[in-house]
């Protein structure tokens, strides 16, 4: 079939120089129904369909509901998480898929539930190391600065590329960016001039997630989880707080260029249940480079 579809664009004209350069046309092969193919010159579904915004754009205005064979989801929901934008798989970069959300949405325990599946190394935020947090929660707001520089170093400490090998998919219950957000509602404004000089040496060392989860709740649901889960430091954040955090995520992926986003919402993600833990897992092979 690869075959038939060379010999026509060389018909049509095409002649085939370096990768990526301009061409007459291009055929390729996306489904053929619902059959997924693995040949060693046939790989159906396109292996990187999901990754192509102008391949899922026409699809969508053929057929927004039809079914991705592997991925198992529609190709409007493809389309979605790639906000316009064409990736490719970069098999020498880290492989680092970040879980987003607000306080108490529920990232540190799929993330675990996600690197068991996957079998791969799970990292997580440094709030039980953290010294000053306690104190920043109970309102003493000049540790401010010293709770976020120290989230910061020990996010260096994890994400730079010394610490993350090329090709090695490993899962954050954090995303790197949440740090100018935690920094701009938390500090005044003399310690965030301060941190805001700190901030970008540090941040150009740091491995850009290839893929971000990001998970989604009321506030309300979020809050309740936070006085389930008692931890002392946590018990006075207030709705309004968690309100604006939710304002400023939604701002960050707004306009997120960076990598695909997954967004769940957790009202439709039962994490209980392995069935739906593995489908997510078995979503995020299709979009890393192992």
């Amino acid at each position: 079939m690869h075959e038939k579809l060379t010999d026509i664009e060389t018909s049509l004209g095409r002649v085939r120089e370096e990768k990526w350069s301009p061409r007459i046309i291009d055929l390729d092969l996306l489904l053929f129904g619902r059959n997924i193919i693995n040949h060693p010159g046939l790989t159906v579904p396109h292996p990187q369909m999901h990754l192509r915004s102008f391949v899922l754009k026409g699809l969508c205005r053929l057929n927004p509901e039809l079914l991705h064979p592997v991925i198992k989801e529609p190709v409007s929901e493809l389309a979605v998480r790639l906000a316009g934008s064409d990736f490719a798989p970069n098999p020498d970069l880290p492989q680092l898929v970040s879980v987003a959300g607000i306080i108490g949405v529920g990232k540190t325990t799929l993330t675990e539930k996600l690197s068991n599946s996957l079998g791969c190394k799970a990292l997580f935020e440094a709030y039980d190391t953290n010294p000053f947090m306690p104190d920043v929660y109970a309102g003493r707001k000049e540790l401010a600065l010293d709770s976020q520089l120290y989230f910061l170093t020990s996010r260096i400490e994890q994400l730079n590329h010394d610490s993350l090998a090329k090709g090695q998919l490993v899962i954050s219950d954090y995303i790197f960016d949440k740090e100018l957000i935690y920094a701009r509602r938390l500090l005044d404004a003399q310690q965030l001039a301060l941190y805001e000089k700190i901030y970008p040496p540090f941040s150009v060392e740091i491995a850009a997630p290839v893929l971000v989860i990001y998970l989604q709740d009321s506030v309300q649901k979020c809050l309740e989880r936070i006085h389930r889960r008692n931890r002392p430091y946590e018990q006075k954040i207030e709705m309004q707080f968690l309100e604006a955090l939710n304002s400023d995520y939604e701002q960050l992926f707004k306009h997120w260029k960076t990598c695909p986003v997954i967004r769940k919402q957790m009202s439709k993600l039962d994490y209980t249940k392995d069935a739906n833990i593995n489908h997510l897992a078995n979503q995020i092979k299709s979009y890393v480079a192992v």
